[in-house]
């Protein structure tokens, strides 16, 4: 990992630290999404209710807010706006400021949230706080993720591993909290509260994980060096380096990815001298003309993900007749099968990469992947006002999503993968900036369409 004059990770507190820090980074965008059924509830004027409050999807004429769409658009804004705006950002804010600003502000804004459980006010003042709570901890959430990868780009590898391993779970940690606050037994308002208490919990260790970092020798061995120094420390075998490669820019939840290659071209350049010493500034066209057709992908991968997740997919609901199974339906089977196969697709890069970045393969299956739009549009959504339902048994549900979910997560890591194997060495800095310009840009796209598939149900 590094050379002999480096400092152990003992008891791997520093690995732990990342790993929490990387859930806590996705806690809120998880959280929100998967707590639909409660908000529209709220905004469906049953605050009071029993445990339908978390149980019960509040869709069609009485979603008047559509808070699915709005959830999502105001969610992915900031990260396109922040994407934009890093590079003055983080030149005039220091690195300590804008990660424990961040992790306080995300601290106090979901202390809100969870207090409005507890507050009684109609539905349009309590839209009106929800979407600016929504956007701020977005915003924060943006700023969090760029300044920890860059605190990534000093460490060995395997830590933004970890990283990326805890923003994987963080999805299904959200599923499993809402499935577990349901089954509790509890009334609505108290469930509601430990579920939203939960993520306080998260990104209160989260905060205590990066305090402790100064304090660990570690830590501060490479903390204190510019990413270029730290290369030089780190000693990986060429199996290694491939490994590493396939997997850190692989993120499950749309957030994640935006911040990742960076962190990958920084630290892991191959070793081509002649390539890597080429004078001059790289292109931003000419690096744009090699790559445009990945990153094109990327945006149409994620346009048609947000199009329908979770505004048209939280709207389904279970055909069978009412009892547990159709209380817990779309928590299993929207959520918890999204990131669980989400993963699996993810993971699938590691073993194998197909089609090649010479392909026209990848286009086609991206472009197929439009065809779960209608698909899932045609789902058992009970109060619709234009669109028969064509599957309505729950069957179709869960193996469209299942397709759905792995193909999202296999599609983004591979294109995520092939962007820097498409440009030379000295170009991937370059390439990893339209990457993630692009790959912000889909996110957008996806959330504003979502507004137009929703209005033709």
């Amino acid at each position: 990992m590094a050379r002999g004059d480096a400092p152990r990770d003992s008891y791997h507190l520093v690995g732990i630290s990342f790993f929490i820090l990387g859930l806590g980074t996705l806690l809120p965008w998880n959280f929100f999404i998967t707590a639909i059924p409660y908000f529209q509830a709220r905004l469906a004027g049953h605050s009071n209710s029993t445990a339908r409050t978390l149980s019960t999807n509040h869709t069609g004429s009485e979603d008047a807010f559509n808070f699915n769409n709005w959830v999502t658009l105001l969610s992915q804004l900031p990260l396109l706006l922040f994407t934009l705006l890093n590079s003055f950002l983080y030149q005039c804010i220091p690195e300590t400021v804008r990660i424990l600003g961040s992790l306080l502000a995300i601290l106090l804004l979901f202390a809100l949230t969870a207090a409005l459980v507890k507050v009684d006010m109609s539905p349009g003042p309590f839209f009106s706080i929800t979407m600016a709570s929504v956007c701020f901890i977005n915003s924060f959430s943006a700023v969090l993720q760029g300044s920890l990868f860059g605190q990534l780009g000093t460490m060995p590898s395997t830590y933004s591993t970890l990283f990326l391993s805890g923003q994987g779970l963080a999805g299904i940690f959200a599923a499993l909290a809402m499935l577990l606050s349901m089954a509790s037994g509890v009334d609505a308002q108290t469930s509601a509260l430990g579920y939203f208490i939960t993520p306080c919990v998260g990104i209160f260790m989260s905060i205590v994980c990066y305090l402790s970092l100064p304090h660990l020798k570690f830590a501060r061995y490479y903390l204190a060096k510019k990413p270029s120094q730290a290369q030089a420390q780190e000693l990986e075998t060429k199996a290694e380096l491939l490994h590493s490669d396939e997997k850190n820019g692989i993120p499950n939840s749309p957030q994640r990815v935006a911040l990742t290659l960076d962190l990958d071209l920084e630290k892991e350049p191959e070793p081509e001298p002649d390539e890597a010493q080429e004078p001059g500034k790289p292109s931003v066209f000419i690096v744009f003309q090699k790559i445009w057709l990945t990153a094109l992908c990327l945006v149409l991968v994620f346009t048609v993900t947000l199009s329908v997740f979770p505004a048209i997919t939280a709207m389904v609901t279970s055909s069978t007749s009412p009892g547990k199974w159709s209380q817990f339906f779309n928590p299993i089977c929207c959520f918890l099968l999204f990131n669980i196969m989400d993963c699996l697709g993810r993971s699938l890069t590691s073993y194998f990469l197909w089609p090649d970045e010479d392909s026209r393969l990848l286009p086609l299956l991206v472009c197929l992947r439009f065809l779960f739009v209608p698909l899932f549009m045609l789902c058992h959504v009970p109060q619709r006002s234009r669109l028969p339902i064509l599957f309505p048994q729950d069957a179709y549900f869960i193996t469209f999503m299942l397709l759905f979910a792995i193909s999202n997560g296999y599609l983004v890591s591979l294109t995520m993968c092939l962007a820097p194997r498409q440009v030379l060495p000295h170009e991937r800095e370059v390439a990893g900036a339209l990457m993630t310009f692009f790959l912000a840009l889909g996110l957008s796209c996806g959330a504003s369409l979502s507004f137009l598939f929703k209005a033709l149900l």
